[in-house]
């Protein structure tokens, strides 16, 4: 095979675009690993005590993030991002207004291999989410077992990133007056060892959970639909039943966290890495699903709702297929 190397002409602009998301990408695989390795060696070397001051201050602020969490305006205001959007690049679409009086569940969709397209929509300003939605605070849930690292849990909730647990979604959806904005990537790890061109198979059937929270404290269901998301990456084959997804499923039940092996492009080069490929995310944002209050949803409430939002999320992908390139048939397809 031969390799295509980037050519030594490429526009400083796209290089600066290839380092912003080099960090993105280095910041969800290394990161956390670094972060711990670097509070690890301060524990033991002679400035142990700044580790354990803020181990102490870990103690004392354990449930942050799954109590809103403490994002920083500065941080998603960051200019690196904007070349993080344009490497791609990415794009926020608003299909209607949205009352900031309400708290909201966006149900983000596909979850992709890192979710990219939620990332830069929703941990940054970049895509203008606070002039498109005046009034509202967007936060992504992520796994808990990151907010467990020393360090990286401060950066990742800078971004308002915050816990997926169902305390931290209930506190959001029940802040009082409204304007808060929980975005789930409904899939979850699950989906994305699925995530692969030309995927529209949605891991849906089954997760009801935010439904049932969306019921019991009023919150409008909001469907998302990341056009672009699945495009990013390739993986290795792993048809279920086959040895790899087999290993892939055992190994996130046993840590929680599912490991795609996913490859695309280097730095340097075109052929193979880690490197998203440059394609365009546009992230459609649905109109909301009005969703009464109900204390103690019934069965039948929960199956009338979830009934609702398949339809909702299935009407706004076929309204916007043609637009990003989606041939007329294909359609989403819920397992």
């Amino acid at each position: 095979m031969k390799i295509r190397f980037a050519p030594l002409n490429i526009p400083l602009r796209r290089r600066v675009q290839t380092a912003a998301v080099f960090q993105w990408l280095f910041s969800f695989l290394a990161m956390a690993h670094c972060c711990l390795a670097g509070f690890i060696l301060l524990a033991v070397s002679d400035w142990w005590m700044l580790a354990a001051l803020y181990a102490g201050w870990l103690f004392l602020d354990w449930d942050t993030p799954s109590s809103g969490g403490r994002r920083s305006q500065w941080i998603r205001s960051w200019r690196v991002w904007d070349h993080f959007r344009d490497y791609f690049p990415i794009t926020l679409v608003k299909t209607a207004d949205l009352d900031p009086g309400h708290n909201y569940i966006f149900g983000f969709h596909p979850h992709g291999v890192l979710v990219a397209g939620a990332f830069g929509n929703f941990c940054t300003e970049v895509t203008g989410f606070s002039r498109l939605f005046p009034g509202l605070k967007s936060h992504l849930l992520m796994l808990p077992f990151w907010f467990r690292v020393p360090l990286f849990r401060d950066y990742i909730m800078a971004g308002g990133l915050v816990s997926s647990t169902k305390s931290s979604l209930s506190h959001l959806l029940s802040r009082p007056g409204g304007g808060h904005v929980a975005v789930v990537a409904i899939g979850g790890a699950p989906e994305s060892l699925d995530a692969r061109p030309g995927a529209l198979t949605l891991q849906l059937l089954n997760r009801k959970g935010f439904i049932k929270l969306a019921l019991k404290h009023g919150a409008h269901l909001v469907p998302v639909f990341s056009f672009g998301e699945n495009e990013l990456f390739d993986q290795m084959p792993n048809p279920t039943g086959s040895p790899l997804r087999t290993l892939q499923e055992r190994l996130q039940g046993i840590m929680g966290v599912a490991i795609p092996l996913f490859h695309a492009r280097g730095v340097f080069q075109y052929n193979f890495g880690l490197m998203p490929y440059r394609k365009p995310i546009n992230t459609i944002v649905g109109r909301p699903i009005v969703v009464a209050e109900t204390p103690s949803p019934s069965s039948e409430d929960i199956e009338l709702l979830h009934g609702n939002y398949l339809q909702a999320l299935s009407q706004l992908f076929e309204e916007h297929k043609h637009t990003y390139g989606v041939a007329e048939d294909k359609h989403l397809t819920f397992i």
